[in-house]
């Protein structure tokens, strides 16, 4: 199974991390010192005094990563917008899209969407009430 986590702040760290020490194939799509930190590092976490370091694969170029089984999306949700032309290319037709946002997604209010987002969307069938898609 390969996973995209698309966003390496508080939410998809967490996720990308214990999906990794589960033994998923992780790849994190991240930016500037979050992704360098990563790529020198790894992923770590404090849980209870414990320690918990992982090593995914960490990028800030998602087309290099393929089609994934599964793409979580984990940016804030007014971030959305200017990543969805950069996620296309992990989607495949068995994808299924998880958001895990901090705030609606702007997919979420559909006829009603504000202007300025009209422009970007994922396909449809994969963000609009599809079997495919999945929020948290």
């Amino acid at each position: 199974m390969k996973v995209c986590i698309f966003g390496a702040g508080a939410i998809g760290g967490l996720i990308g991390a214990e999906l990794a020490r589960a033994g998923v194939e992780v790849a994190l799509v991240a930016r500037g010192p979050h992704l360098a930190a990563m790529r020198a590092q790894g992923l770590r976490l404090q849980i209870d005094g414990e320690e918990r370091r992982v090593r995914p694969r960490c990028t800030d170029v998602p087309a290099e990563l393929g089609v994934q089984d599964y793409v979580i999306i984990a940016l804030k949700a007014h971030g959305i917008s200017d990543a969805v032309e950069s996620m296309r290319p992990l989607l495949g037709p068995q994808t299924c899209v998880v958001t895990a946002s901090n705030g609606l997604p702007y997919w979420s209010f559909g006829t009603n969407m504000a202007a300025s987002y009209r422009s970007a969307s994922l396909p449809e069938d994969a963000a609009r009430g599809s079997k495919r898609c999945i929020g948290c």
